[in-house]
């Protein structure tokens, strides 16, 4: 029988690690998504520019660069779960959740518009910044308040 107890080379235990590889993951994955919904930002941002203007633009490209990653998030960094939620409440619910990295994404965004002249330029720039700033909040919110498990039946 091997011996469970941590090697002076491998400190943590096999149980510290599969945790801590639990939760990595799932926060990588949905950096990933990030990175894909800035592109989808990025696009509507550029697409819909010449018609609402820089302002309008950036509200509407965040709804439909969030709009997308939830769907990414639920169909591949939360596959897994058993979802407490249909698709259009958890939909709802992953905006209202992730209204804390709205808040800290178009305010990074808009500060660096309003600073930052380059960007008014090249708005990609802002918006990189902003889909950071919200990271870590909106992973935190989605993981706790999304994608959660459906409770067993009594």
């Amino acid at each position: 029988m091997p011996d469970s107890r941590p090697s002076p080379a491998n400190p943590l235990s096999p149980g510290v690690t599969g945790g801590l590889r639990a939760r990595i993951v799932p926060f990588m994955k949905f950096g990933i998504v990030g990175g894909s919904g800035l592109l989808w930002d990025t696009l509507a941002l550029y697409g819909f520019r010449p018609l609402l203007g820089l302002t309008g633009a950036t509200l509407l490209a965040y709804f439909i660069a969030a709009s997308m990653n939830w769907l990414a998030n639920r169909l591949w960094t939360f596959r897994h779960v058993v979802h407490a939620d249909r698709p259009l409440v958890q939909w709802a619910r992953f905006l209202m959740a992730n209204s804390l990295g709205f808040v800290m994404n178009r305010g990074m965004v808009f500060t660096l518009f309003l600073l930052a002249p380059l960007c008014r330029t090249i708005p990609v720039l802002a918006l990189a910044a902003g889909a950071l700033t919200g990271l870590v909040a909106n992973f935190t919110l989605s993981h706790r308040m999304v994608f959660r498990h459906r409770q067993p039946p009594p």
